[in-house]
């Protein structure tokens, strides 16, 4: 390309938000290749193979920034500015009650109180969504507000079980209650394929608007429970998920005609979509082997086509199941925040809210007029990974979005929170762009999407101030211009990994430098334990997967590490000899305490790090070299906090007293 035509190209990525231009991890300038971004360009809709094609797609987007927006986000008591000058404007509230707005010129002054409204301005009418300034948080009374990051599935209870479920998170909020934690973190609960045993990340979803019905368990919707099955050391996915299928059709088959009416009763259409979805996926698995709805015939494609339809009205049992398992997930997950609070916790379930989800899967199905269209998320090549990451994952489209009224993002944060008393948002740099990649090309083929990150923080926190929830806004890695600014402004919670928190000098910071409006945390579950780091088992492990540095020996790693160990152990403790590499469980202690002792609003202690574990949950960039999402506790949890080092821990977390800075500032 040449001249005028990538001049004009380069206006149009500008005009559609696709950025020329990042900056990588080691702080260098990138710069996409202008066929790149044609690609990307043409495959969010916008043709740009020739001078003309640009010209269109520019007039195109020109002409629709110019028009009012399906829905309206602003602060409240705030002013806006319209395309045009207005001389009358009232809004109609959830209350029913219309009120004027006062206008100067093209300038409307928002209402002061938080919520969502029709907006009437000059016979046009659009939505409306004002937010608070801020998210919730937590107000302790004058005591260290803590918890524990777990995964759902690793947690063991004393019905023999293949997996974890709504039953033992109940059962862990019950007991880490009593030990005076706070809150339970816990990974992803959307909803999964039903009964598909190789696609159980909780990071893939099939939808963010429902929830994973293999967790739930009959017994806490007052129904007979589980038959118990033997759980192995490692979770067999491939197995545990068609048999607990198998088990929840079962206790479907024989509900009473009432008790069938009230678990499959709902008035929305969405979910009785997602039931569509789950039922004709499981069809299809059996008949075909396809996996979503890709593989489906070409006239199931469309969630209100004849052919859809037919299906429903020909298999209303199997559509009924899915509902029912749906029913069953929410009652098992509202009984499990009813547990934490009944055992005195401030916040209980802090619920997490993945980045994106299948392309085969529910939503990309069902809400496909606001889903990314043949394009996948990743991350861009970097000096630590040259040949960048695709997650084989997808999400919203800007547009789609807009065109939306924001439904479908709404729907989706309004359906995460309402889990518990919070939200952890997974890259929440996503929230302001995302490094999307063309379906075939290679990851460094892809560029930067903008998100309307004003519009999306301002409903993030009106939905944050509706439940009452705090957020927490994962936020490693380099952020994009102006994102800390923002959701600091907006009360969420950075995440301060203990890894990750360093000094100039490569030291690790005091407890005290900890920036008071965060969650400390020990780790993530994707980072690897206290235990594992001061053994060296990531080094196990990137030795074994060909994964050390560039140039660097297994010995040269150990001598490093032995160095780190110093830095870590000198920050732990200024005291105390340094325990020998097979002896952490006085590093984990230390650790435990450093983060309580920070001024962050919130501590999280990964139940690993509690129990001193050396393996972690999940180790990035491997799928089947590491048996990710498939660890369980060796015991009953009640057995394994009875633990001396464990009641230890529990009671340093306790203990920790509260720094004098104002989190609510």
């Amino acid at each position: 390309m040449k001249g005028a035509r990538v001049e004009h190209l380069h206006a149009l990525a500008q005009a559609c938000g696709v950025a020329r231009e990042w900056t990588d991890v080691e702080g260098r300038a990138q710069q996409v290749a202008d066929d790149a971004l044609a690609a990307v360009l043409a495959t969010l809709g916008h043709d740009a193979g020739s001078e003309a094609q640009i010209a269109r797609s520019l007039a195109a987007v020109t002409a629709r920034s110019a028009q009012l927006p399906a829905m309206l986000v602003a602060d409240c008591g705030a002013g806006i500015t319209l395309p045009f000058a207005a001389t009358r404007a009232e809004v109609t509230g959830e209350d029913g009650v219309t009120r004027p707005l006062v206008i100067e010129g093209n300038r409307l002054t928002m209402p002061d109180a938080p919520g969502y409204y029709d907006l009437a301005v000059d016979g046009r009418t659009l939505k409306l969504a004002v937010a608070p300034a801020k998210c919730p948080l937590p107000q302790p009374a004058g005591r260290r507000l803590w918890g524990v990051s777990l995964q759902i599935p690793a947690l063991r209870g004393h019905r023999a079980s293949p997996f974890g479920s709504f039953a033992e998170l109940a059962e862990a909020a019950r007991l880490l209650g009593g030990q005076g934690a706070d809150a339970l973190a816990i990974n992803p609960v959307h909803a999964l394929f039903p009964g598909h045993g190789t696609g159980y990340s909780p990071y893939s979803p099939s939808s963010r608007l429902f929830l994973n019905g293999a967790l739930a368990d009959p017994a806490l919707a007052g129904l007979p429970p589980l038959g118990e099955q033997a759980g192995e050391p490692l979770i067999d996915w491939a197995a545990a998920l068609p048999q607990r299928l198998t088990q929840q059709r079962a206790v479907f088959a024989a509900l009473s005609p009432g008790q069938r009416a009230v678990a499959t009763a709902t008035d929305d259409p969405m979910l009785r979509r997602h039931a569509l979805f789950d039922a004709m996926d499981c069809h299809f698995r059996a008949a075909t082997g396809a996996h979503g709805w890709q593989g489906w015939p070409a006239a199931f494609h469309d969630p209100a086509g004849a052919a859809a339809t037919r299906f429903a009205a020909e298999n209303p049992d199997e559509v009924a199941f899915h509902l029912f398992v749906q029913w069953l997930a929410r009652q098992g997950l509202a009984a499990a925040q009813a547990a934490a609070k009944d055992a005195g916790m401030g916040i209980g379930l802090i619920a997490d809210l993945a980045v994106g989800v299948d392309p085969s899967g529910s939503d990309a199905w069902s809400l496909r007029h606001a889903m990314l269209d043949g394009l996948t998320i990743g991350a861009p090549p970097d000096p630590l990974g040259p040949l960048g990451q695709n997650w084989s994952i997808t999400g919203f489209s800007p547009d789609g979005l807009r065109a939306a009224a924001y439904e479908p993002w709404i729907a989706m944060i309004r359906a995460a929170m309402g889990a518990g008393g919070g939200l952890r948002i997974d890259h929440a740099f996503g929230l302001a762009r995302l490094w999307v990649i063309p379906e075939g090309a290679a990851t460094g083929e892809g560029a930067y999407l903008s998100y309307p990150f004003d519009d999306l923080i301002r409903l993030a926190t009106l939905e944050a101030h509706r439940a009452g929830a705090l957020v927490i806004a994962e936020d490693l890695g380099t952020a994009p211009y102006g994102f800390t600014q923002a959701v600091t402004k907006r009360q969420m919670l950075g995440m301060r990994v203990l890894w990750f928190e360093r000094a100039a000098d490569n030291g690790f910071i005091g407890a005290a430098d900890y920036e008071p409006l965060s969650a400390a945390m020990s780790g993530t579950h994707d980072t690897v334990t206290v235990a594992g780091w001061w053994r060296g088992r990531d080094l196990d492990w990137a030795e074994q997967l060909g994964r050390l540095p560039e140039g660097v020996t297994r010995s040269e790693a150990e001598s490093i590490r032995d160095w780190d160990r110093g830095l870590l152990w000198s920050t732990l403790n200024h005291t105390a000899p340094r325990p020998a590499p097979d002896d952490p469980a006085p590093v984990v202690d230390a650790a435990i305490a450093h983060i309580a002792a920070t001024p962050s609003a919130l501590a999280l202690v990964s139940l690993e790090d509690l129990l001193g574990e050396a393996e972690q949950p999940n180790l990035p960039g491997t799928i089947a070299q590491h048996p990710n999402w498939r660890r369980r506790c060796d015991a009953p949890l009640d057995a394994v906090l009875a633990e001396p080092q464990v009641q230890r821990r529990c009671a340093i977390l306790r203990g920790a007293g509260l720094f004098a800075d104002d989190n609510s500032a």
